[in-house]
């Protein structure tokens, strides 16, 4: 199939530069691509299609007409990330990981942040995530965020921002490893020469994570990933996760308090657990400290959790980090607690809750993008280019009513990537969310997440609004020495080390 025709609509194409050539990165890719006979492409994308269902890869959708339980759409295009881009995301990951665990263990502590004038009290006060629960206490080696998924967009100017932090219960990486699984099974000649960085140790580094930060003393720590159940939108992840690492999958029914431990019912009576991986919310973790009608987590357990003799990951309260207008603090953050400048830059973010910044959102809605500061999957987000008079309306009515909850950011141009469509390959919009690991060390798996607008035009990238995902390949080599690359024995043997 050849890219006739192909057109990103003066948008950065990741792909093919502005006068249509492919870019260093890609070449391989596009010739690859472009010597398959007619409908080898769309046998291909048949073939994945046919392995996603029948691995049972989905996610839910809560009341969706057509059902809850849908397959992840996924293209079969991989979208490709140079050496050159990822270094610097890497670190700039690092370093953002980095500053916002000190921040949160200083917020529930000392505080010098707020009394240093860095942050406004007033702004972390009326936070919908902040925890009281968790004031004076310091998780095991003071880790607060274990596992983040980060969200990126790439600019016109072919740069990449960060547009949010995702710090409580980050979904999404099981479909990054089985993206990748999925590629490998239906187009694996499409790899041959080309240094992908593998993401398939994943599981094994999410275990080592969450092990390195047991309480001290514990030697072989027993762990296990908490559900809120099979209607959960993650619950496919879970019970992924929880099998690739080995660990038992539970529900909050199936842990109890015992001799001020966390224990598991199992069939030969109680078993301690020193170290619970959570997918569910603060909110709905302990009846006795936060919701009192919470069916889904364990009474008691963050009196346990205080005391020490079990850890949770991610640390509850850390949701304080991800609120979208703490984001906009984040450059000053890095430099007040590392001394250093941002190394990937925030989008230009105008909080809702400052009036004057308040009166000019409201006065230019309509060329702005306007989104609430805690909610998540694209829910509530206004695209003012794009919306109504009566959608404008509203929005302005609910900034109003509560202009804390709203930030505002100016409209991206995301770039675009190659994908397969009905009408042959075309250009459509991706962001991505790489997953970052906190233990001993930081670690950062290498691609992450490419959520893709598979509707022409479209920037929803969220699954629950329409969108799919791609295999994500970072080449490990600079991209001179992969268009140099041998497709000889050299290649065959880097392809083996790569997958």
């Amino acid at each position: 199939m050849r890219f006739h025709g192909y057109d990103s609509d003066d948008f950065y194409d990741e792909a093919f530069d502005s006068q249509g050539r492919p870019r260093p990165v890609a070449e391989p890719l596009i010739q690859r691509l472009t010597s398959l006979e007619e409908n080898e492409l769309s046998r291909r994308q048949h073939a994945a299609d046919a392995m996603m269902l029948n691995l049972g890869i989905t996610f839910n959708v809560y009341g969706h007409e057509g059902g809850t339980e849908k397959i992840f759409p996924f293209d079969i295009i991989p979208r490709i990330v140079s050496a050159e881009d990822w270094a610097p995301i890497e670190r700039g990951l690092k370093q953002r990981i980095r500053a916002l665990n000190l921040f949160i263990d200083d917020l529930y502590n000392d505080q010098k942040v707020i009394r240093d004038g860095i942050v406004p009290r007033e702004l972390i006060e009326t936070a919908a995530t902040l925890r009281p629960q968790c004031r004076d206490f310091h998780p095991q080696h003071n880790i607060w965020c274990h596992i983040t998924g980060i969200d990126l967009v790439r600019n016109s100017d072919g740069a990449f921002y960060v547009l949010e932090d995702n710090l409580r219960v980050p979904s999404g990486v099981s479909y990054v490893l089985e993206n990748r699984e999925v590629m490998k099974r239906t187009f694996p000649q499409v790899f041959e020469g080309l240094p992908v960085a593998s993401v398939e140790n994943y599981p094994e580094k999410l275990l080592t994570t969450l092990q390195n930060v047991a309480p001290r003393g514990v030697q072989n720590p027993t762990t296990v990933l908490l559900t809120p159940g099979i209607y959960n939108s993650a619950y496919f992840e879970h019970s992924f996760l929880a099998q690739q690492m080995g660990i038992e999958l539970v529900q909050g029914s199936d842990l109890v308090i015992s001799d001020g431990y966390v224990c598991m019912k199992t069939t030969r009576g109680l078993k301690r657990v020193d170290v619970i991986y959570r997918r569910i919310d603060d909110d709905f973790l302990d009846p006795k400290a936060f919701r009192p009608d919470s069916l889904l987590g364990v009474p008691g357990l963050m009196d346990v959790y205080r005391a020490g003799r079990v850890s949770l990951a991610n640390a509850p309260g850390n949701g304080v980090a991800d609120d979208k207008a703490v984001y906009a603090y984040v450059p000053k953050l890095i430099r007040y607690y590392l001394g250093e400048d941002i190394i990937l830059p925030n989008v230009p973010t105008h909080l809702c809750g400052d009036p004057k910044e308040c009166q000019y959102v409201l006065e230019n809605l309509a060329e702005l993008v306007t989104k609430p500061t805690n909610e998540s999957g694209g829910y509530g987000i206004v695209i003012g280019p794009r919306a109504s008079r009566a959608e404008l309306d509203a929005q302005r009515d609910r900034i109003r009513a509560n202009p804390r909850n709203y930030v505002a950011q100016p409209m991206l141009k995301l770039s675009t990537v190659p994908t397969l469509a009905e009408d042959g390959i075309g250009a459509r919009h991706v962001d991505l969310r790489p997953f970052i690991l906190y233990g001993e060390e930081i670690y950062v798996l290498p691609g992450g997440l490419t959520r893709v607008a598979l509707r022409k035009g479209s920037t929803v990238v969220n699954s629950s609004q329409g969108g799919g995902s791609k295999d994500t390949w970072v080449l490990k080599r600079p991209c001179d020495a992969v268009n140099g690359f041998s497709n000889g024995g050299e290649a065959r043997q880097q392809q083996q080390q790569s997958l």
